[in-house]
């Protein structure tokens, strides 16, 4: 009797109902279009008009180039949405597992996705500087230029303190796929150090600020978007698969 048991929790353990196999697909969806939406917004945007330390060209390209610094805010809160429903479906999918650990992963992952709101508002707030409100005359041009250049820096500021947030939150999701059998273990343990190594660097920055010079800010997240591009892939054409699923035979031993 123990014995059947036994075999039958591992049985329903490792069954996957028809929400978890869905939920696997739009989170495996959600993953590759996230990184498509932040790749098109950094280097349509971002990367070509933002000028680092340089205040006044920074201005320049923000009037010259407006509609595509207000396209790059709707790509912001786009970006919003989708890490909604990605961690909603890693919730279905991971619920099973250990449901208050699924939530705190939610609960980080809501963190991170809340800084990109707080990045789409500082960018509006740099355009607005720069418009020709009845107000602004009020400050000298180059006064607006250095304010309008310092909200987006805000930007990137809301970006690195939702980074630990961001690696906390995968390292949660790794551990229960590690545990699952899911997704492939190496997958998943890939996961768990390119989290790990995401949130010691987010820390680390925010801490020592010149961090930056010692290990290139590209180098803290780029492991945990190789990875989540890969899980993303993986979930999307492959799905999830239980592992180590009792034989039938043992329970009736």
């Amino acid at each position: 009797m123990n014995l059947l048991r036994k075999e039958s929790i591992v049985i329903a353990s490792n069954t996957i109902n028809p929400s978890q196999r869905r939920a696997a697909k739009v989170a495996g969806l959600s993953f590759v279009f996230a990184i498509v939406i932040v790749i098109f917004s950094n280097y349509n945007v971002n990367f070509r008009f933002i000028i680092p330390n340089n205040a006044v060209d920074t201005a320049r390209n923000i009037l010259v180039h407006e509609t595509l610094f207000r396209i790059n805010i709707v790509s912001n809160l786009i970006y919003l949405v989708t890490l909604i429903v990605l961690f909603t479906s890693l919730y279905v999918i991971l619920k099973p597992l250990n449901m208050n650990l699924a939530l705190i992963a939610i609960f980080l992952r809501l963190l991170y996705a809340l800084m990109w709101g707080f990045m789409a508002l500082n960018t509006l707030a740099a355009i607005r500087l720069l418009g020709d409100a009845s107000y602004l005359p009020v400050f000298e041009a180059n006064q607006l230029q250095t304010l309008s250049r310092l909200h987006l820096s805000n930007s990137w500021d809301a970006y690195y303190v939702g980074l630990p947030f961001w690696g906390l939150a995968s390292v949660v999701c790794s551990f229960l796929f590690f545990k699952s059998n899911y997704i492939p273990r190496a997958l998943a343990i890939f996961g768990l150090v390119s989290s790990i190594w995401c949130v010691f660097c987010g820390f680390t920055f925010l801490i020592f600020p010149n961090f930056g010079e010692t290990v290139n800010l590209y180098l803290y997240d780029m492991p945990l978007v190789i990875f989540e591009i890969t899980l993303g892939s993986w979930l999307l054409f492959k799905g999830l698969r239980p592992v180590g699923v009792a034989h039938p035979n043992l329970v009736n031993q």
